[in-house]
């Protein structure tokens, strides 16, 4: 069985974790040496926004877990970003720009900024059940 180099992390959905989830996720992807300074700071901005919304929206009576789990598969990064709190009713909705459950608190803008920071993004969900966010980035430079 061939073993792939992967990084699993479980934290409470608080704040403080933001940095640490974006900064150890980050730390992972220098493995992949072709990514720019800026796609680095790309993989950071996606992994922020989207514990950001477990953080946010997922548990709302009380702290719940986030699961991350990243790996590698050749030159491309996947990071899979999980909670198991309230879903999203319509992810269709979720992405479009400025869709907020919580006008006044949020822009909206979170599932844009992973879309753009990233080469592919997923979201898969059940209500009451939690939500899954699936992203790629594969650098864009050639090897050299």
């Amino acid at each position: 069985m061939t073993q792939k180099n992967e990084l699993y992390l479980r934290f409470l959905s608080l704040p403080v974790n933001i940095a640490f989830a974006r900064s150890t996720v980050a730390a992972f992807a220098v493995q992949i040496e072709e990514f720019t300074e800026a796609e680095y700071n790309e993989i950071r901005k996606a992994v922020s926004e989207a514990v950001s919304n477990c953080v946010q929206h997922a548990y709302p009576d009380e702290p719940g877990m986030i699961e991350i789990n990243v790996y590698l598969e050749g030159k491309t990064l996947t990071i899979i970003i999980e909670d198991q709190g309230l879903g999203i009713e319509n992810t269709t909705l979720a992405q479009e720009s400025e869709y907020t459950t919580k006008p006044g608190e949020n822009l909206g803008l979170g599932f844009n900024f992973m879309a753009a920071c990233m080469d592919e993004i997923k979201i898969e969900s059940c209500l009451g059940q939690g939500t899954k966010i699936i992203m790629r980035k594969t650098p864009s430079k050639p090897d050299v």
